[in-house]
């Protein structure tokens, strides 16, 4: 977790994850994500690393995902900051764990997956997405959809933390998927 607003975006996906047994989820957690999970939500950063099975500190460059002989499946930077953005675009990660856990996955050529939370966006913001998309990095903004009709702002964000798992491929069931439009009309005309 960076230091951008969208905490909740982070804080749903450890819940999901935390829900399946089958899952390890190493935390990353910057010192602005901290700050910023105090300002946005209700909950102690403390209690959202709970949810993590383990807890790496940001400074821990020597720590277990810092290389590239250790194995993983992907990774997801939710919510992702500009300054997460560009450190991932152009390779710099000094003594900053979540920058060189990212780039790590990047050069072993496995999923990354950042939801950018920036907007509006000026020329610096979209030339780092296209590099860091051109390193090997998945940009996935959380925009919502409205297919599946959305009756809160929790349906809102499951459905974006289900695109960023589908995009690591992790099985899950927090929202509707797009069945065709036939489909999803019938579906919405026999639940009124």
């Amino acid at each position: 977790m960076s230091g951008s607003s969208g905490s909740v975006y982070g804080i749903r996906l450890l819940e999901t994850l935390h829900e399946l047994p089958e899952v390890e989820v190493e935390l990353v957690m910057t010192p602005a994500a901290e700050l910023n999970i105090r300002a946005e939500t209700a909950w102690d950063p403390e209690r959202v690393k709970e949810l993590a099975t383990t807890i790496h500190d940001f400074r821990d460059v020597g720590a277990t995902i810092s290389s590239g002989s250790y194995q993983h499946d992907g990774m997801i930077i939710a919510p992702c900051s500009a300054n997460t953005l560009s450190g991932i675009a152009y390779g710099i990660n000094g003594n900053n764990l979540l920058l060189r856990a990212a780039d790590v996955t990047l050069k072993e050529r496995r999923r990354l997956v950042m939801m950018f939370r920036e907007t509006p966006l000026h020329r610096g913001h979209i030339k780092a997405m296209l590099e860091a998309t051109e390193n090997g990095a998945i940009i996935m903004p959380p925009v919502p959809s409205f297919y599946h009709r959305p009756e809160s702002i929790d349906e809102i964000i499951n459905h974006s933390v289900a695109r960023a798992l589908d995009l690591v491929g992790v099985k899950h069931n927090l929202s509707r998927r797009w069945a065709g439009l036939k489909t999803m009309l019938a579906v919405d005309a026999a639940s009124t």
